[in-house]
């Protein structure tokens, strides 16, 4: 990457070249990559051309999200305009995880489907999977940040003095609680509530004790019987407070067994035939998506589910291998 400012110039002339300087609307979640594209784009077409459209996804939003989200739009008056998508990524969730499908249907689609005339600016960059296998500018959408990395991004946000507070599972990502869920959502009140509650929980307790962490987030796996709660924290805190947090989120309602990542774990996952048969599906599963968000190192045991309802993929089981 270049100076900064010169890459920040760089995109301001690329997007007033797609949006034609006129008005065009914010997939805007209140994370970094979002933010600054939110930034960026005021400064091409200015604060009265835009508006910031939000997915809510009840339950499944992260407080501190919408909080973030408010403040921001206020602060650069912007309009915000809150679209609901509980429903919709319910209704996905059941089949098993797929953030990719949820991505483009719902955070995405709905907004889409609101603003059908306008283009929608999104924050996809090289570090996610839309800007490792899509386009910069496809269907109405642009995504201002396609060639950069999320290291990248930090430093144009660093020099446009761009602070975006902590609000999900690590400093610079929102993240979605339901995508700690790594089995289908079948019961809303155990398998939904249980992600729900342990994330929530552990981020407040984070956020109150002072605790730093790049990583933070509870992994809800197992069969669908039983809910196994994995807390990831990178740093590890000291082992006090770990044992604190391992004791109140395994009291949780809807919890089974609660275990705190300290090694590195073999996950046993059971995968749809269309997955388990595409290796480059499975690659970017273990590496791309999974990796990321765990504290120590994961690999996987694949197995192929006889079940037809399994439309992604469930980690059933984990083993520790060090």
């Amino acid at each position: 990457m270049q100076k900064p400012s010169v890459e920040i110039e760089k995109i301001i002339k690329n997007i007033k070249k797609y949006t034609q300087e006129k008005n065009a609307v914010v997939a805007f979640s209140g994370g970094q990559d979002s933010t600054v594209t939110l930034n960026l784009a005021r400064l091409a077409i200015g604060n009265k051309k835009l508006i910031a459209a939000n997915v809510d996804f009840g339950n499944f939003t992260y407080n501190k999200a919408r909080e973030n989200i408010q403040k921001i739009c206020e602060t650069l008056e912007i309009e915000l305009n809150v679209i609901t998508g509980e429903q919709e990524q319910i209704d996905i969730m059941m089949g098993g995880p797929d953030c990719n499908l949820c991505t483009k249907k719902i955070k995405l689609g709905l907004i889409k489907n609101k603003f059908p005339n306008k283009i929608i600016l999104t924050g996809s960059n090289k570090s996610d999977s839309w800007g490792q296998y899509g386009f910069a500018f496809y269907g109405g959408y642009y995504a201002p940040l396609f060639s950069y990395t999320k290291e990248n991004i930090k430093i144009i946000a660093d020099y446009l003095n761009i602070k975006v507070k902590r609000i999900g599972e690590n400093l610079n990502r929102e993240g979605c609680k339901l995508k700690h869920l790594l089995k289908p959502l079948i019961n809303l009140s155990y398998h939904g509530q249980a992600v729900d509650k342990a994330n929530e929980l552990l981020l407040d307790r984070i956020s109150r004790t002072g605790i730093y962490a790049e990583k933070a987030n509870v992994k809800i796996i197992g069969p669908l019987s039983r809910n196994i709660a994995l807390i990831n924290i990178y740093p590890l805190p000291e082992k006090s407070w770990l044992d604190k947090i391992k004791f109140q989120i395994g009291q949780l309602e809807g919890i089974d067994e609660c275990q705190v990542v300290n090694c590195h774990l073999q996950l046993v996952i059971k995968a749809n035939k269309g997955q388990f048969n595409n290796l480059r599906s499975r690659h970017w599963l273990e590496k791309g998506r999974l990796q990321p968000e765990f504290a120590f190192p994961v690999s996987v045991k694949w197995l192929l589910t006889t079940n037809r309802k399994l439309k992604t993929f469930q980690v059933i089981a984990y083993n520790k291998l060090n």
